[in-house]
Formats: C-alpha cells, structure tokens, sequence
C-alpha cells in the first residue's frame, strides 16, 4: 500500500473514532445532568415530606461516580483519536507538499554561528528539521537536532541505518510513539529529571527505616491492646512520645525528599505510558535492541520502577491532601516512612532516569527518520566510504525539501585527484539550491537516514557552508565581515586536518571584482591544496577561471535558461563548462525597469 493511501485510510478511522467518541461523550454528559436532577429530586423528597429513605440517595451517587469515571474514559477515548487525526493530516501534508509552517520548526537549535545549519535549512520555517521530526519529547526533539548538526561515528550511523530500516514498516509503533508523547511534550523536563535522580543522598540516622516501622507497628500493637482491654493506654501515649521525637529528628530530610520529588514523580508518571509502550516491542536491529535493554534494571522494566515511585508518592499524597485521613497517617509515621521508600528508590534508580530519557529520545529520533524513509520510497541508505579520502558521489540527487514530483536530479561526484567544482550560471537557475541539495543529504547520511539519491557514496566529511551570510547590527558587523568571518570557520576545519566539504556561494561578492578575484582564488587553493572538497557557485564569469588555475583538480560545471514567449525558463540541469550569457538584464526588464 502507497504511504498516502495508508494514511488516509488510517486518518478516516481516527476521525471515525472521533466522531463516535463525541457522541458517547456527549450521551454520558446529558445522562450525568439527568442522574444530577433525579438525586436533587430524591434527596427533596427523602429530606422534605419523607416519602422514601435517604438511603436511597446511594443509588444516584453511585451512579454520578461511575458515569464521571466513564465520562472520562471516553474523553481520553476522545482526545486520541483527536490526536490521531492531526498525527495523518501532518503526514499527509508533507506527501503533498504542504507541511511549511505546520510543523516543528525547531527554533530553539538555531545558532547562526554553526558552520553549516542557517546556511543548509535545518530549523526554522520550511526546514529540514519540520519536514522530518515527529518527536514529541524534548529528549527526542535534541537527539534528532544533534545529529543533525553533527556527523556520527561510521559504526553509529550504520546502527542508526539498520534501526531505521527496521522501523521504517512500524507504522502503528510509530503512531502510537507520537501520541502517546503529544500528551507529556510540554509536560516533561529531562534535564531537572536527571539532576534529581543525581542529586546528593539525603542521610537519616542509622536504621531511621527500621526505627519507624517499629514505633508504628508498636503504636497499632498498644492500641490494639488498650481496645481490647488487655492493657492500660499508657504505652500507646509512651509509643506516641517516641513518634514525636522520631519525626523531630527526621523531619528536614523528610520534607526535602517530599519537596524535591513533587515534579520529578509527577513527570516520570507520565513518561511511564511511553516507556510501557516501548516496552512492549522487541527489535531486532542491535542498536534498537541496546536501547531496549537500556530501559532495564536488574532485570526489570523501567517502567515497573517507576510505578512502584508511583505508588509511594499517591501514598504520600493522601496524607498531605486529605484531612481526615492525615489524623490516622500522623500516628502510622505514614509520610516518613514513604518518603524514605522514596529516597531509596532514587538512590538506586535515580541513576539510571538519564539514561531512560535518553533512550527514549533516541527511540523518537529514530523514529523521525523511519517516518522520512517510509514516505519517500525511492529514497536510498548511502553507502558510508570506509578509509577513503573526501569523496561524494551521488546519482539522481534530489534537494530533499523540495516535494520529489517537481525536484530535478542531477548527479554530482568529487572526490580523489577532482576537488572542486565551480558552478556558473544566472539568477535562479539553480546554483544555491544544488549546493543545498548536496549539503542536505551530507547531513542526512551521517546522521543514519536515507537520502534523496538514487545512490549515494560519501566518507565522513568536516562540512562547512557559506550560502546565507548577513549583517548583524548587534554585532557591528557587514555582510562581507560576516562572510569572511564563516570562511575563517571553514578553513580552519582544513587546517585542523579534517576531512573538509565546502559549499560557498557567490564567493566574496560584497567586495570589488578586482580584490574578489585574488581572495576567490587563493581561498579556494588553499583548500583544495588541504585536501579539502567542495562546491563554489558564481554568476561572474570572471571566477569560473580559477578551474584553470587547478588543473585536474577543479571543472567548471553550468546552469543555463531560455527566453520562451518573453519570459525566463529555467531546466535546472547541470552541463559541463561554463555559462555563456547572464539573464540579469532579462530579468530587469521583466520587472518594468527601463535598461
């Protein structure tokens, strides 16, 4: 079945689901307000005249609590299926090209100081970033953006690749990763998780556990033999005494453990829904079976420690929140005695709540990329080059944010005695949106996904761009500063002997022709002569002259338009050589300018 079928017939049944769920919610609410009438009724009629017993009030109440019970349920019911819709209706709109502006943007990774994402499209509006990720957590949302912004290790990746593979069928794993997260997004803060579960111990005296079980057990003991008559109720008052002096000592610890574990409790109550669900699948692909196990200890689940958490905190809970019942607590050492379970149960798990954020971040990244396998088919896992020199070699390569019906491949090699490729051709025939074509699926390789290429052979590559430099009046600085400040970036990934990819565009245009052309050409000697890789684009023909300069080492490669029925049209196919003319008069002319 084609992905968008899939998704229509998976977004019909949501929105089914939704449609059924509105009305039973919509039932049990107007049966709530009539069973709310007839109790008023009969709680009238028992209290005024006395026709019928007050106990028959039971009966109306009984059934107000289990219509809000159901009532609930059907909401949840309600809300997923809500939720499953919007989940199809953003897949949809990436398959027809209509996801700009609809999705995760990613904002909070922009830096636009690293060498390469504002120049490549990797957040903001119309990115790489929205058009791929469905995490939902923080955790994931920073696991997909890092490897994003950084090339992995060539074991890693291929791990992630066969991950991907695996996952890239699990449609319903997928789904139910995202809906299941769309509930505690905003919910969950990894990093105060981690440092809680890492904070220092809070110490008790020696045996404090012990302590206060026994002074409880003693305290139900005395009672119980007062009731009975067996003996007098000074030992109870005696037990009592002792209770109180007990939570003297111990009263600090217990009311940091119980301040410090409210929103950690709370938070890792949530994510046990998504642990559960992760739980429930078995991989095969190694890197998704160790992330499996990371979500282990001593031989349970995760998510089993954290319901027994759980149930410590409710425990503590309804003594602090329920009046009545805190007069029977106090007695029972109820909230030491809990908040102390607690504390063990950190210092031995909390260690390891890290590393279960982090799995379930990876899980979610990798989840992002299976969603970009499955939906674009004629995508291909790259072959990661082995101990080879700076090499990419692409076939058919598509930009990837460009919706694949109207994309125009071309194939693009460099590598061993070729180092550069310089690119003439006019206004908008396609020079910028090559060199992100090329720097897009460089990142999408060496971060474990598909790329947009029929085949795609790459080695590990130091990458650095220079497509979007812009002034910067909070820093005082021009365009052009701004420009020589990322090519510094760049070379210097050379001079520190890394395998280096290059994309630069329109080379040092904010400066005159004169002082363009020798910082052009000895920029991009030197790092060709560094061993380094990469791609220069230029409408100034003048440029297109340092291939000669290179030799064997650089090609000239071109773009070229036509005039039909007066207006400019473009094919976007890469030709060898140089460009002979420039449409900028052209295009002058179309806008009404008289030249």
């Amino acid at each position: 079945m084609l992905p968008s079928e899939n998704y229509q017939s998976r977004l019909a049944r949501f929105r089914e689901d939704h449609a059924r769920a509105e009305r039973r919610f919509r039932a049990v609410g107007n049966f709530r307000v009539l069973v709310l009438l007839i109790g008023i009724a009969m709680a009238g009629i028992a209290f005024g005249p006395g026709w019928i017993s007050a106990w028959w009030l039971i009966a109306p109440v009984a059934i107000s609590i289990a219509l809000a019970r159901l009532h609930d349920r059907v909401e949840g019911e309600r809300s997923r299926a809500a939720r499953g819709a919007a989940y199809y209706e953003r897949a949809l709109a990436r398959l027809n090209n209509q996801w700009i502006g609809a999705g995760n943007q990613g904002e909070r990774f922009r830096d636009p100081r690293h060498v390469y994402a504002d120049d490549l499209d990797l957040f903001g509006r119309a990115s790489l970033f929205e058009l791929i990720s469905t995490a939902r957590t923080a955790a994931g949302e920073s696991t997909l953006a890092a490897w994003l912004l950084a090339p992995g290790g060539r074991e890693a990746v291929l791990a992630r690749q066969q991950a991907v593979a695996e996952l890239r069928d699990r449609i319903e794993f997928r789904e139910d990763l995202a809906l299941v997260g769309e509930d505690i997004r905003a919910a969950i803060d990894s990093a105060a998780l981690a440092h809680w579960g890492s904070r220092p111990p809070v110490r008790f005296f020696p045996g404090a556990r012990v302590v206060a079980f026994a002074l409880s057990a003693l305290c139900v003991l005395t009672l119980a033999l007062w009731l009975a008559q067996v003996a007098p109720l000074t030992p109870f008052f005696v037990v009592l005494l002792a209770e109180m002096m007990f939570t003297m000592a111990v009263r600090t610890g217990i009311r940091e453990i119980v301040a410090a574990v409210a929103a950690p409790g709370r938070d890792l109550s949530l994510m046990r829904a998504l642990l559960e669900r992760i739980e429930r699948e078995t991989f095969s692909s190694p890197a998704l079976a160790g992330l499996s196990r990371a979500l282990e200890l001593d031989g349970r689940a995760a998510s089993r420690h954290i319901r027994t958490l759980s149930g410590w905190m409710e425990r503590i809970d309804s003594a602090r929140l329920h009046m009545f019942f805190r007069m029977v607590a106090a007695p029972l050492l109820w909230i030491p005695q809990f908040a102390m379970a607690v504390e063990k149960w950190r210092l031995h798990a909390g260690a390891h709540i890290g590393q279960w954020v982090a799995s379930i971040g990876s899980f979610e990244a990798l989840s992002s990329l299976a969603t970009f396998a499955y939906e674009r088919p004629a995508a291909a896992f790259p072959e990661l080059a082995e101990d080879a020199g700076p090499r990419i070699e692409a076939v058919a390569m598509h930009h990837p944010l460009i919706a694949p019906a109207v994309s125009i491949p071309n194939d693009v090699a460099i590598g061993g005695e070729l180092c550069l490729w310089i690119v003439s051709g006019s206004n908008m025939s396609g020079k910028s949106t090559l060199l992100r074509a090329v720097g897009l699926n460089a990142v999408l390789a060496w971060a474990g996904a598909p790329v947009t290429c029929s085949r795609l052979r790459i080695s590990r590559l130091a990458m650095g761009a220079s497509l979007r430099t812009v002034d910067s009046l909070a820093d005082n600085r021009s365009r052009f500063y701004a420009e020589i400040e990322r090519l510094r970036d760049i070379v210097n990934l050379s001079r520190e002997g890394k395998p280096t990819l290059f994309l630069l565009d329109e080379l040092l245009s904010g400066t005159n022709s004169h002082d363009r052309r020798i910082g052009a050409e000895a920029l991009v000697r030197g790092l060709v002569e560094r061993g380094a890789i990469g791609m220069v684009t230029t409408h100034d023909l003048a440029l297109a002259h340092i291939a000669e300069s290179l030799g064997p080492r650089a090609i000239n490669v071109h773009f070229e338009d036509h005039i039909e029925n007066g207006e400019i049209r473009f094919d976007y196919r890469l030709r060898p050589g140089v460009v002979t003319r420039s449409n900028a008069l052209e295009l002058m002319r179309a806008v009404g300018l008289d030249v």
